[in-house]
C-alpha cells in the first residue's frame, strides 16, 4: 500500500507516494529519472546502486525507500556544482578511471563517503573502501591513482 514519503535528493526536496518497500533504486531510476545510478546485482554486493545517505555510502538496491523519509540522498547528478566537476569526477576523468562507467557512479559515491571520513587516506584505507565497488574493466589501478590524487595524497600514498 503506496504511503506519502518525504526526504531530499541533490538538494531539493521530494514528496512521492510509494510503496514503502519500494528499493531506492528503483524509486531513483523510476519517478525520479536519476538513471545515474546504477543497477547491478540488486544484492547489495557489487556497489553500482551506490548513493551517498546522509553522507554515508549506501546500496540503494537492498534500500526499502521507507528508510530514507527526512534524510538527505545523494546520486551522482547531484555531485557536481555551477557546471563543475567534483575533485573526485575530475581526479576521474584525468586518470581515465573508468572504462565502460558502468562502476563509477558507485565508487565515486563511495569515494566520497571515504574522504568526508578520512581526509587523506593511505593506499590501504583507499583499498578497504572501494573493495566492495567492484569493476569489471581493469580500471581498478587507475581508481585508486584517481582517489589518491583527489585526496591531495597521490598515486604514491
Amino acid at each position: 500500500m503506496a504511503q506519502k514519503l518525504a526526504f531530499r535528493v541533490n538538494g531539493r526536496s521530494v514528496s512521492l507516494d510509494l510503496d514503502p518497500e519500494r528499493t531506492l533504486l528503483g524509486v531513483l531510476r523510476g519517478p525520479l529519472a536519476l538513471t545515474g545510478t546504477k543497477y547491478g546485482c540488486g544484492e547489495g554486493i557489487c556497489g553500482a546502486c551506490t548513493v551517498l545517505l546522509d553522507g554515508r555510502a549506501v546500496r540503494s538496491c537492498v534500500m526499502p525507500v521507507a528508510e530514507v523519509a527526512g534524510k538527505e540522498v545523494v546520486t551522482i547528478e547531484g555531485f557536481s556544482s555551477e557546471g563543475r566537476l567534483h575533485p573526485l569526477q575530475q581526479a576521474f576523468a584525468e586518470r581515465g578511471a573508468l572504462q565502460c562507467g558502468y562502476c563509477t557512479s558507485g565508487m565515486i559515491l563511495t569515494s566520497e563517503a571515504l574522504l568526508r571520513a578520512t581526509a587523506h587516506p593511505s593506499r590501504q584505507e583507499i583499498r578497504q573502501a572501494l573493495e566492495h565497488n567492484l569493476c569489471r574493466c581493469g580500471a581498478h589501478q587507475r581508481i585508486l591513482d584517481a582517489v589518491a590524487d583527489a585526496s591531495g595524497a597521490g598515486a604514491q600514498s
